[in-house]
């Protein structure tokens, strides 16, 4: 079967036909790095991890490129508000997603350009679009896209140009533009903006806009023509009708399959900060392994919506130890699968299927959970050969899906973590027994759940606002667990 996507620019679910065979061009709109990020700005990087994955898995040579906005009226704004040079917090905010992306396992991508770092491909884009009649001037350092001059514009959405609203470039004087729908494709620097946040150019100083961004990157790093433009369902207007826009105008062919995530939602609402209901990755992740944060950002089809409620991350949590502590006993069994052999196995058809039909990831996660099933049966049972067989093909359908509980990424958030909170569990009733006899005045029993838990190497203390539970340091504990 070939790989089927949903090409949100023709609206239709298409075969999906590399440029070269076996070789797979992708942009990915990435960061703003105007703040921290929330879970809702994972949503991407995990869903186009998940692409990336499948499509080196069948054999793609890919080439990923996941772009940095640094620079940007938010950016310039809220480090103005910080006392703190718009560089220097753009940098620590790239930091944080970075350091995001690496704690949920997505993949790095094979460039990841700033725009800072590519002015001079903007200035020759935007130049051959001045040249070729398809942008103009309205004073020194503003350079506008004329809409009417490229008559497939609207086409990605769908829209008619008397039917779209002005572009919001945050422009005050709206009469400099032919047309309220023109966009900025170079904006003039303002007063009271910092001098380093503005370049040179033949038609003055000012910085980028947003859209000719992209458009200059992607052209630098995947050329004229390029496989597929990812992005939040959000981007897709006014960015990526912008960004096709002017590159097709320009005479590229651009992107040949536009494919565009969901949102994360709260109540029905798109995840941000303006809401007041966004979630910071550093907050979560405080609380729970990152593995269950990336099974419950995974589980759900890229292109739907994923509402985010109270039991969303319990409800992976204990899906994710099911699967997690399968692989683990197995292995205890029947000895660890090295990566070469999880990478070699062949997939279950019916994933494979699942995966080909516009990375259906839930229909998928149906076929491993089929194998989790069969592998605790047969380990219940005694057949290792089967058990080992199950383990390896589950693995590899996970690894695709970037949650392999046996990879080097996830192996310390299987075991470790289920055994704590199972003594949790343990202990807090053990010492709700005890608190019960001491109140009966029956100190033998209190006494012996004490001594009880010290063989077992945990120290009680009581105190006034109740008892108080640790592990033993080591000199405590019983000699003989030290050879």
């Amino acid at each position: 079967m070939t790989l089927r996507l949903f090409d949100t620019a023709t609206r239709t679910v298409r075969d999906f036909v590399p440029l070269v065979p076996n070789e797979v061009g992708i942009y990915l709109c990435g960061a703003t790095v105007q703040a921290p990020p929330h879970i809702g700005h994972l949503r991407s990087g995990i869903a186009f991890d998940v692409l990336v994955r499948w499509l080196r898995r069948t054999g793609h040579r890919v080439t990923l490129v996941r772009n940095v906005t640094d620079i940007d009226d938010k950016i310039l704004a809220k480090a103005a508000d910080a006392g703190e040079p718009w560089w220097a917090w753009a940098a620590t905010n790239e930091r944080a997603f970075t350091a995001a992306y690496d704690a949920l396992g997505v993949l790095p991508p094979s460039y990841e350009p700033r725009a800072t770092g590519h002015v001079p491909a903007m200035i020759e884009l935007m130049d051959r679009l001045v040249e070729t009649g398809h942008a103009y001037t309205s004073g020194p350092g503003d350079v506008w896209f004329d809409v009417r001059s490229y008559p497939e514009y609207g086409a990605l959405t769908n829209q008619r140009v008397d039917d779209m609203i002005p572009a919001p470039d945050g422009t005050v004087d709206d009469d400099a533009k032919r047309d309220p729908r023109d966009f900025a494709l170079w904006k003039a620097a303002k007063p009271g903006e910092p001098e380093t946040a503005s370049w040179d150019t033949p038609f003055g100083r000012g910085r980028p806009g947003w859209h000719l961004e992209c458009s200059a990157m992607a052209q630098r790093y995947l050329g004229e023509s390029f496989d597929i433009h990812g992005g939040g369902l959000d981007l897709r207007f006014p960015h990526h009708e912008n960004e096709q826009a002017q590159s097709r105008a320009a005479g590229y062919g651009f992107a040949q399959y536009w494919l565009h995530n969901g949102w994360v939602t709260q109540s029905g609402a798109k995840m941000s900060k303006s809401l007041g209901n966004g979630l910071l990755v550093t907050v979560v992740l405080a609380k729970e392994r990152a593995a269950v944060l990336r099974y419950a950002m995974t589980a759900v089809q890229y292109s739907s919506m994923l509402e985010w409620t109270d039991d969303t991350l319990r409800e992976a949590e204990a899906t994710w130890d099911r699967l997690a502590g399968f692989v683990e006993r197995a292995a205890e069994k029947v000895g660890v699968a090295d990566d070469a052999e999880v990478a070699g196995v062949e997939l279950p058809a019916e994933f494979v299927a699942a995966m080909d039909d516009d990375l259906n990831v839930p229909a998928a996660l149906a076929v491993v959970h089929e194998h989790l099933r069969t592998g605790n049966s047969a380990l219940a049972r005694g057949d290792l050969e089967e058990s080992r067989t199950a383990m390896v093909v589950l693995r590899a359908m996970l690894d695709v899906l970037g949650l392999d509980p046996g990879g080097s990424q996830w192996r310390a958030h299987g075991s470790d973590a289920r055994y704590a909170r199972a003594l949790e569990s343990v202990v807090a009733a053990e010492l709700e027994a005890r608190a019960q006899a001491r109140a009966a005045r029956d100190f033998a029993t209190s006494d012996a759940i004490r001594d009880r838990l010290a063989a077992a190497g945990i120290v009680v203390e009581d105190s006034s606002s109740g008892a108080r539970w640790s592990l033993a340091a080591r000199a405590d504990t019983d000699p003989r667990d030290e050879g």
